[in-house]
């Protein structure tokens, strides 16, 4: 056999780019539900290479074989486009990654690229990793970055002890995340990155996303926003001008709970401090070639396309839940043995002008349904109950059709208490900070009639007027139901 030579296969390659970036650059015309639901899959790829399959294939492989050495050597060269191994690359993969990089991207004028790993956790440590190394001009500087107290347990965790404590590496904590001047008072010479979440998970912390985006431009560092409880489908941080977006893909886009994602959406030509034109020029490429190639933290192909099917329903969904959310919203803010309810949704909420300002139902201006903008606030509250934590433990104690778990974003409502559950590790003090008390419940609204919901937790508060609820019987309480002793 005859070897066709290098250039043989990067003139190819030049082809196949080509006519993808056509295919995406179409996409890019489709409204935000066409691009869900289709992503970057297209019907001349399905009969080209897929036997015709409407639906994206997994591809269960480790690694791709080559024609011969000279493919091989471009492959490995990252001279062409390459499925070399699945640690790194695999179509299942990259088709998730397509359809979340269009999504985050939509409405902006801007090239999006986008990185699938393992967890949401792994996004978040993909994402700020790259702007924590040394500073080879100024090796004896302390670097920093700035964020938000308001964070998931598990980003509170690793920026506290993976990051302070483990690598000496300074967070200076944002308190009142809507304070402009806070952030700004943060900022030197030395800070690599800002940080925010919004909405906060548990205690709906929002702020300015432009103000924050144009501050962090104004030191040239990169803005990184945690967008998972509001996803695409409500709000974009790219559109405003953001660099990077995290997104635990397991939440709300992977609404059935069958796996774990998360993600990693950048546009290209970051603004950064860092010295590095790769990683500026394409965040995520730099990303799956370099540090994740070495760390290992991508996506299984099963659960990207797992996620793939859930996020074609996304606006549809998100539309839904954010009106259940509110409607139940209402009902615990006027309820008796309620002291408070944190939901960005209603008028009284103090951050809720700000909110009000970004949160939108994409697209609900083409909407037959709609024909306007309609703001959406999701489907993520909290609520504190009135007589301090054992109360609260007593009303999350008689749920009978909420699931009491550390989970959020499922098509079935799902309740936790964060300072035993999600935020207990982070300590008294850090929980204050975060305004995060022993006595609020999280509560994330499912796909159910939110009417079912709140008979549920009517009769779930009517403990506290000293009803007595009955559910499940010792046996199955202790076992599940396969092991239950039964006659």
């Amino acid at each position: 056999m005859t070897n066709k030579g290098v250039d043989y296969y990067k003139r190819a390659a030049v082809r196949a780019m080509q006519w993808h970036a056509e295919n995406i650059n179409k996409m890019k015309q489709c409204r935000f539900d066409t691009i869900a639901v289709h992503g970057i899959y297209s019907m001349q790829e399905a009969l080209d290479f897929n036997q015709g399959s409407i639906i994206e294939p997994i591809y269960m492989s480790t690694s791709q074989a080559y024609r011969d050495s000279d493919e091989m050597e471009a492959a490995l060269g990252y001279q062409i486009p390459t499925w070399c191994y699945s640690r790194i690359a695999n179509p299942s993969m990259y088709y998730l990654e397509g359809v979340l990089a269009l999504l985050e991207g939509y409405g902006a004028s801007v090239d999006t690229s986008c990185i699938a790993t393992a967890s949401g956790m792994a996004a978040i440590q993909s994402a700020v990793d790259p702007f924590l190394v040394e500073d080879y001009k100024n090796p004896n500087r302390p670097m920093n970055f700035v964020a938000t107290c308001q964070v998931y347990g598990g980003t509170f965790q690793q920026f506290a002890m993976r990051k302070e404590k483990d690598r000496n590496i300074s967070w200076r904590r944002v308190i009142n995340s809507n304070d402009i001047d806070e952030w700004e008072s943060n900022i030197d010479e030395n800070t690599r990155f800002l940080y925010g979440e919004l909405p906060s998970n548990p205690s709906q912390g929002f702020f300015d996303i432009k103000k924050v985006i144009d501050l962090a431009h104004k030191y040239s560092i990169p803005a990184i926003f945690d967008s998972t409880v509001a996803t695409p489908a409500l709000l974009r941080p790219i559109e405003f001008g953001a660099d990077i977006v995290v997104q635990s893909v397991t939440k709300s886009l992977f609404t059935s709970g069958f796996g774990i994602a998360g993600a990693i959406i950048a546009r290209k030509n970051i603004t950064t401090n860092i010295d590095n034109p790769e990683m500026k020029a394409d965040f995520c490429a730099y990303l799956k070639l370099l540090p994740n190639r070495d760390n290992g933290p991508n996506i299984s192909p099963m659960n990207a396309i797992l996620a793939i099917n859930d996020i074609r329903t996304i606006r549809s969904r998100m539309d839904l839940v954010s009106r259940s959310t509110l409607k139940v919203s209402q009902f615990l803010k006027q309820h008796k043995h309620i002291e408070g309810v944190d939901y960005l949704g209603l008028d009284e909420h103090s951050l809720h002008p700000i909110a009000k300002k970004y949160l939108f139902l994409v697209d609900a201006e083409y909407d037959d349904q709609y024909g306007t903008p309609q703001n959406r606030y999701g489907h993520l509250m909290s609520f504190r109950v009135k007589g301090g934590a054992q109360k609260a433990r007593d009303v999350f104690d008689a749920f009978q059709r909420i699931w009491r778990a550390t989970d959020l974003g499922r098509i079935k409502s799902v309740a936790t208490i964060p300072s035993i559950s999600t935020h207990s590790q982070q300590g008294e003090e850090a929980r204050q900070l975060a305004q995060i008390p022993p006595h609020l419940i999280r509560l994330c609204i499912g796909m159910e009639h939110p009417d079912d919901i709140i008979a549920d937790l009517d009769q779930a508060l009517q403990v506290l007027d000293g009803k007595k609820v009955f559910f499940t019987s010792p046996e199955y309480s202790a076992g599940g139901a396969s092991s239950a002793k039964i006659g």
